[in-house]
């Protein structure tokens, strides 16, 4: 079996479906749970520093780790990084089998910072057996000196291992997200895979096509095949009380955005298409209409009329947010204590006169769309209030990145085009 442990809602789980493999994953939280249960994917609900590892000693292929950043990330008060040397040394005891955890969690800022020496716990028990095959793990950048701190135990046990940062967007998420990965195997040199994609579309060579361009917000939702503006997105939150008003006409531009674009949740469907650019009478007459682009086929070229204003992302709400056009990819994802702190932005056009300009207001994302742009599918069955969708969503690691980190483990080659938005 490949192990998953801090599963969280599935998006390891739902890259190893489209590879035609399954896990059965750990995971604490209830509604992660009943996420996973939705989705179909196996799952024990557990406390993971607790569950015994000796039921999956000698049935272990592949092994998966995510564990919870909240202790880490730049949206908490990072008290990981202070409890890191308590860390590090939880995982070199551990890694001679000896528990040294109650003694070093009573010293910790933040109880949750040793969940990340829970892996070396499981792998120390599978080890013994010779397994796993393969291991994967994924955390913030700042977890990367632990993660060197494991490649090293792992290679004195005969693993080829590899560990760095990688940008999610280089892999056709329409998000800058920078992660901690550690790739392990015992059967062949582990690496990172090859980009997909870059910043700038590259051009074909004689060794083949370049890296296609970092897919966009606008292309993941489908948006840009409609007269509307563009929008941009502001990851993080407005206070409560709901959005502002709006300029004029642009609440209904994002409705409609959101509505007739090629984003639908029904993405298993076959016929989806992406409308195609309106065209004048004569070009018709002498043309002919554009036929529909399956949803196998490039987007088509995305264009906006000349407004006073535009949409865009923001990240959250503070003064330093990330704020990103619809046409670019997101920051990165995460959301805190409030229900959804990621809001579309309707701002003045670049050249619009300030004095003219209309007063920039917010509407905020759904968990559809945030789902969408961690390349989860458009009708993932979330389950929970719209805090605990949030929670998850922002939790999780991107499906599409997970599936070109783990082909090579499961006997799989992936191209760039293999895993469409809309699959």
């Amino acid at each position: 079996m490949v192990l998953d442990v801090f599963a969280g809602p599935g998006g390891w789980s739902q890259a190893l479906s489209l590879l035609g493999v399954r896990d059965v994953g750990l995971e604490w939280d209830t509604w992660a749970c009943k996420t996973r249960a939705a989705a179909g994917q196996l799952t024990i609900q557990t406390d993971v520093a607790l569950y015994p590892v000796a039921p999956f000693v000698g049935k272990t292929s592949g092994f998966i780790a995510s564990p919870p950043c909240q202790a880490w990330s730049m949206a908490g008060k990072r008290l990981g990084l202070v409890d890191q040397p308590l860390v590090h040394q939880a995982v070199a005891d551990l890694a001679q089998g000896r528990d040294t955890r109650a003694g070093l969690l009573g010293a910790c800022q933040d109880q949750r910072s040793l969940l990340a020496a829970e892996p070396m716990r499981y792998l120390y028990a599978l080890n013994l057996a010779g397994e796993p095959e393969w291991v994967a793990m994924e955390e913030v950048p700042d977890v990367l000196p632990l993660w060197k701190q494991y490649a090293a135990i792992l290679r004195s046990w005969g693993f080829s291992v590899w560990a760095g940062i990688l940008n999610a967007a280089d892999y056709g998420v329409p998000q800058t997200r920078r992660r901690a990965i550690l790739l392990a195997s015992r059967v062949r040199t582990a690496e990172p895979p090859d980009p997909t994609h870059a910043k700038v579309a590259e051009p074909e060579t004689l060794f083949g096509p370049g890296r296609a361009q970092w897919v966009s917000m606008a292309q993941a939702l489908g948006w840009g095949a409609t007269d509307h503006p563009l929008a941009t997105v502001r990851a993080g939150g407005g206070p409560g009380g709901g959005p502002e008003p709006f300029p004029s006409r642009s609440r209904k531009a994002l409705a409609d955005a959101r509505t007739q674009g090629s984003w639908k949740p029904h993405p298993t469907t076959a016929d989806i298409v992406l409308q195609p650019q309106t065209r004048g009478e004569g070009l018709t007459a002498r043309h002919g209409a554009r036929p529909p682009r399956p949803t196998d086929g490039p987007a088509p070229t995305f264009t906006s009329k000349a407004t006073h204003w535009r949409w865009a992302l923001r990240s959250n709400n503070q003064a330093n947010a990330t704020l990103r056009r619809a046409d670019e990819p997101a920051g990165t994802l995460f959301f805190g204590h409030r229900a959804n702190e990621c809001v579309w932005v309707a701002e003045p056009a670049p050249d619009q006169d300030d004095e003219a300009a209309p007063t920039p207001a917010s509407i905020r994302i759904t968990a559809a769309e945030a789902g969408v742009l961690q390349t989860f599918p458009a009708d993932y069955p979330w389950q929970g209030n719209k805090g605990q969708q949030f929670s998850q969503i922002g939790n999780a690691v991107p499906p599409r990145l997970a599936a070109h980190l783990l082909a090579p483990h499961v006997g799989k080659a992936l191209s760039r085009d293999d895993f469409e938005l809309a699959a």
